[in-house]
């Protein structure tokens, strides 16, 4: 069975982060593919919000 597991973090260390420690867990041959995603937008005042996303494609 094939599994999907999203992360979306503010900031491309914590992602870094909680990417790592989830792919820790996996096997080489669970391990599928890893999507990676920046998004920008702008807030009210003008200020760029930034959101830093990976998706993981996993055998479960």
């Amino acid at each position: 069975m094939y599994k999907v597991a999203i992360f979306d973090e503010e900031h491309e260390k914590d992602l870094e982060q909680e990417v790592n420690e989830f792919l820790s867990t996996l096997s080489e041959k669970q391990f599928i593919d890893i999507q990676y995603r920046i998004s920008t937008a702008c807030d009210q005042k003008g200020e760029q919000i930034y959101c830093f996303s990976a998706m993981i494609l996993y055998r479960a």
